[in-house]
């Protein structure tokens, strides 16, 4: 065989799997061209806690699609909330309930800490609602070098509910709430006044409070029908609410490690249920009733077969 005849052969093969190539590209740029990037669905009108919102008007609308268009391909952090508020909403929603807070301002806790009990902000607002210090303190949580009641789900969402009550006897509506929560009771005071409105969804703020009640709304929208988001998660995929036994003390506990051993859990299984406590021991020099949270058995060990939908969030 001649060195010619063996470079025909050698460039023919090349010439073959450069046209494979090409019509392998042309199949991807085939199914790249059957992928369909969607803008999310934005209602005509809203419910939020019991009030209706038109948003027919332009920025309103624009302002709720922004917020729709983030969650909706903001696909990671949404399938955590997802799973999450299958946990935690089950026990938000019975303290709303009985403080006579609408079920809604479960969202306002997920767009608060993304439904993380242990959230820390950069400012040291802290748990499920982010309570500054100085607020938990004036709405009854301790604060202290051994205990922080702020990331005490049961505790700091009836202080996060008794807050919002608060601000609703000063503001009257609850798009102005919404924005005090976020940035204060006295900023949107004067800010209300300054501009002469009646309600915070009508005030200039700064991007983050201009953009809050919004984010609250695409949460609800969102979560009441994740399919239509495009969000397909089943049961066994959400996690699933903790059951706990309630252990009430009076006392100190020296070492919560071997009080976990004695309650057949570990400390980190202690900890994890019962973030609030911050140090190693229990430091109750008054004797104040304290009640600590031990996970029940069955809820130590993921089973996908008892693992149920709350509220048919992916229905």
């Amino acid at each position: 065989m001649n060195k010619k005849f063996i470079l025909i052969i050698f460039l023919g093969i090349i010439c073959n799997s450069c046209l494979a190539q090409n019509a392998d590209n042309d199949s991807v740029d085939n199914n790249f061209a059957e992928i369909k990037i969607t803008a999310p669905y934005v209602p005509q009108k809203v419910e939020f806690a019991g009030v209706e919102y038109d948003l027919s008007r332009n920025d309103l609308r624009e302002r709720l699609d922004r917020e729709l268009v983030n969650m909706q391909y903001l696909h990671a952090s949404t399938i955590l909330n997802l799973k999450r508020a299958n946990r935690y909403f089950p026990e938000i929603e019975p303290i709303l309930k009985q403080e006579k807070i609408h079920s809604d301002f479960k969202y306002l806790a997920l767009i608060e800490s993304n439904l993380n009990p242990a959230s820390q902000s950069p400012a040291g607002a802290t748990g499920l609602w982010q309570f500054m210090e100085s607020s938990a303190k004036e709405y009854g949580l301790t604060v202290n070098a051994n205990i922080d009641e702020r990331l005490n789900i049961e505790k700091s969402t009836i202080a996060a509910c008794r807050f919002i009550k608060d601000l609703y006897a000063s503001f009257g509506n609850w798009t102005s709430v919404a924005a005090a929560y976020n940035a204060g009771k006295n900023r949107i005071s004067k800010e209300l006044e300054k501009q002469g409105e009646k309600s915070a969804l009508d005030l200039w703020l700064n991007t983050e409070t201009s953009r809050y009640f919004f984010r609250i709304l695409a949460a609800k929208i969102i979560f009441s029908d994740p399919q239509k988001y495009g969000f397909y998660l089943t049961p066994e995929q959400l996690y699933p609410p903790v059951k706990y036994k309630k252990i009430e003390v009076d006392y100190e506990i020296l070492d919560l490690a071997e009080f976990a051993k004695q309650h057949k859990i570990n400390y980190l299984q202690l900890k994890s249920a019962n973030l609030w406590l911050r140090d190693r021991f229990l430091e109750n020099k008054k004797s104040v009733k304290f009640t600590i949270l031990i996970p029940k058995e069955e809820s130590l060990n993921y089973n996908p077969e008892k693992t149920k939908d709350h509220n048919e969030i992916c229905k």
